[in-house]
């Protein structure tokens, strides 16, 4: 099943920021929904399309292969395109939706929202209304990748509610906290990427394995 294939009570999990075969191995072993590859070079997970592509090999059928990509040019998402099979797209800069919808090329696509106290969440819904996923991470320095959690009381339970099939929660998870996040929102999916590294960059294959199994132990809690 892909990242946004929408089941109650299951929640879908994707590893981000991977690089290498060994990565893959782990998250498909431990049964990851999707995998995220950082086309964005002032990253410490960053790849290059090409890497990428050959990565991208090793997935087996039905598994998300999500390009994160921040303000991309044409010519970048070209190159991306021409070596790497991508499936969706995660825009996690300050890309306009119209900009989304035609660097997306036909694709699905993500928007990540950076979540700070005065955050609408109304109007980035109806602003990015075409997109298929909403990510939500920590309002930080940059573009995302702080590794903190945001405060989850400032998403409103009746959005929660409407765009649970949209959600992507992010920032900060790791497999001690996934399942009160799980418990609160429901979220479509969760996104987990320093949660699982050993140091940055550097993906610890135990840490996939305990996070996805403290997600599946939530979804079997869940009401």
């Amino acid at each position: 099943m892909g990242l946004l294939d929408y089941t109650p009570k299951q929640t879908r999990i994707k590893i981000c920021g991977l690089r290498t075969t060994s990565d893959i191995a782990a998250a498909v072993e431990a049964k990851a929904d999707a995998v995220g590859f950082v086309f964005y070079p002032p990253s410490p997970r960053a790849i290059s399309a090409e890497d990428a592509g050959v990565l991208i090999t090793q997935l087996p059928k039905g598994m998300d292969a999500v390009g994160l990509v921040v303000n991309p040019t044409p010519n970048q998402m070209e190159q991306i395109r021409a070596n790497a099979a991508i499936t969706l797209w995660q825009f996690h800069g300050d890309e306009t939706p119209e900009q989304c919808r035609r660097l997306a090329g036909g694709l699905p696509w993500m928007k990540a929202a950076r979540i700070g106290q005065t955050f609408n969440f109304p109007e980035f819904s109806l602003q990015y209304r075409d997109a298929a996923g909403f990510l939500l991470d920590t309002l930080a320095d940059g573009y995302g990748g702080s590794g903190n959690t945001f405060n989850w009381n400032l998403i409103p339970s009746t959005w929660a509610n409407a765009n649970a099939h949209r959600v992507v929660l992010s920032g900060g998870l790791n497999s001690h906290n996934v399942g009160e996040a799980i418990a609160r929102l429901h979220p479509c999916a969760v996104d987990i990427s320093s949660g699982v590294e050993i140091s940055k960059g550097v993906k610890d294959p135990g840490l996939i394995k305990q996070f996805v199994e403290a997600v599946r132990e939530a979804d079997s809690k869940s009401s």
